[in-house]
C-alpha cells in the first residue's frame, strides 16, 4: 500500500490531463493524524524548482498535513508565474483536503522550463480529493512516474508502527538526491526533529550514494510525514532502521530502473582513510564513462577503475590498490591479478570492489552501465 501502508494517511491519483499520454499524473497524500510532524530534505542544486521553494518554506515550522504532487511538468525555471503556480496548487489543496495552504507541500516533475495547465491542474486536484482512500497509495505511486518503467514503493514496520514510501525516479540520478520525487509516511509517534535526523541520516548513505549518469535535478525532494495514529514512539535508533530500509530499497529500485540501463552496478569502497574518502572514490568509478561502458559489453576492465581512482584526492598508494569484478580479484597491488577472464558479467547485477588499504572506512555507490538506449532516450525527445 505504499504511502498508506501507515495508519493515519489517505492517497488518490487522477488522469488531470498535464501528461500528453493521458496517463495518470496528479496525486494527493493527505495525513488525518492526530500529529502533523514532518521533515524534509531537498535538492543541493542552486536552480531550484518553484515547489521545491514553496515546500521548504512550508516545512519551516515542522509540520505538513498534505502533499500535493504533479508528473507531466516539473514547474522550474518558469520565472514568478511558475512561483504563482506552486502557490495556487497549495492553496487549491487546501481548500480541497480542510488544511491551511502552508500545510501543504507541491512536488513537481517533467520538463524543465514549461509552465504547467493550471486549469486541469486545479481541476485534478479536486478530483483527487474526491479519491482519498486508505487504498490509494499504489495509485499516487504511479501517478508520479515520468520516463519510470515501473511505479516504486517500500514499506518496513516495527513493533505496532510502520513506515511507507513511494518513488519516481529513472535519469538525472546524481548525489544531491537524484531527479526524484519520495514521500515516506509512518505511524509512530516522532517530532519534527526526530523526524529531520532520522532522514537526513537514512538519505545520506541511501538516496545520496545513488549515482547513475553525474546529472543533478532542480526538483529533488524528500518528504517524511508522521501521523502518530499508532501511539507508539519508537527510539529514534529504531525509527532511523526503519526509515533507512525503506530508503534503501527505494533507492536500489531507482537504479534498477535507470534509463535504458542493463546492468545494475555496486561500487564498494572498503580499506579508506576516511568515509569522505571512500565515498569519493565511489562516486568517481560510477562516474567513468569508459567503464560504464565497458561494463555495458561485458568487459572487466579493471585499468579504468584505477584511472577513476587516481582522479581523486582520496589517500591510497597507487603499488597497493586491489579491485574485484564480481568477487574475482583482477587487480593486485596496483598490477594484473586472477586473469579477467574468469570474470562473469552476463548477469544484470555487477559487484565492484576497491580496497584502498589506507584505513578502516568505507562506502557504497550504486550506478549503472552507460548504453545506447539511455543515449537515445535522452536525445530523441524531452523527458
Amino acid at each position: 500500500m505504499s504511502v498508506t501502508a501507515a495508519r493515519g494517511f489517505l492517497a488518490g491519483a487522477v488522469r488531470a490531463g498535464i501528461k500528453e499520454s493521458g496517463d495518470p499524473d496528479l496525486a494527493l497524500v493527505v495525513n488525518r493524524g492526530p500529529s502533523r510532524a514532518a521533515a524534509g530534505v531537498f535538492t543541493s542544486n542552486r536552480v531550484q524548482a518553484a515547489p521545491v521553494r514553496w515546500s521548504r518554506r512550508a516545512l519551516a515550522d515542522g509540520r505538513i498535513s498534505a502533499v500535493v504532487l504533479n508528473s507531466g511538468g516539473a514547474n522550474a525555471c518558469t520565472g514568478p508565474g511558475g512561483a504563482e503556480d506552486a502557490r495556487v496548487m497549495a492553496e487549491r489543496t487546501a481548500l480541497a483536503v480542510e488544511v491551511t495552504p502552508d500545510e501543504v507541500a507541491v512536488c513537481s516533475t517533467g520538463l524543465i522550463g514549461v509552465r504547467l495547465p493550471m486549469g486541469r491542474v486545479t481541476a485534478g486536484i479536486t478530483a483527487a480529493a474526491d479519491r482519498l482512500s486508505p487504498e490509494g497509495g499504489e495509485e499516487a505511486a504511479v501517478a508520479i512516474k515520468t520516463t519510470d518503467s515501473v511505479h516504486k514503493t517500500a514499506v518496513a514496520s516495527g513493533p505496532g508502527w510502520t513506515v511507507g514510501g513511494m518513488a519516481k525516479g529513472a535519469g538525472m540520478l546524481a548525489p544531491g538526491l537524484a531527479t526524484m520525487l519520495v514521500v515516506l509516511t509512518t505511524d509512530a509517534d516522532a517530532s519534527a526533529e526526530v523526524l529531520d535526523a532520522a532522514l537526513r541520516e537514512a538519505v545520506r548513505t541511501t538516496f545520496d550514494r545513488v549515482d547513475s549518469d553525474g546529472c543533478m535535478s532542480t526538483n529533488d525532494t524528500v518528504l517524511l510525514l508522521a501521523s502518530g495514529s499508532s501511539g507508539i514512539a519508537p527510539g529514534p535508533a529504531e525509527l532511523t532502521a526503519a526509515v533507512h530500509t525503506v530508503c534503501r530499497d527505494l533507492a536500489l529500485q531507482l537504479v534498477a530502473d535507470a534509463e535504458g540501463a542493463s546492468k545494475e552496478i555496486e561500487v564498494a569502497v572498503v580499506g579508506a582513510a576516511s568515509e569522505a574518502d571512500a565515498v569519493e572514490v565511489g562516486r568517481s568509478v560510477a562516474r567513468n564513462n569508459l567503464l560504464k561502458c565497458a561494463l555495458h559489453g561485458e568487459d572487466p576492465n579493471w585499468g579504468r577503475v584505477l584511472s577513476a581512482i587516481g582522479t581523486t584526492s582520496a589517500v591510497f598508494d597507487a603499488d597497493r590498490l586491489d579491485v574485484a569484478i564480481n568477487g574475482v580479484w583482477v587487480c593486485r597491488d596496483g598490477a594484473a591479478g586472477e586473469p579477467r577472464d574468469k570474470v562473469d558479467l552476463s548477469g544484470r547485477r555487477i559487484a565492484l570492489t576497491v580496497d584502498l588499504r589506507s584505513g578502516d572506512s568505507s562506502a557504497v555507490i550504486w550506478t549503472n552501465d552507460l548504453t545506447a538506449e539511455y543515449v537515445h532516450e535522452n536525445s530523441a525527445y524531452s523527458s
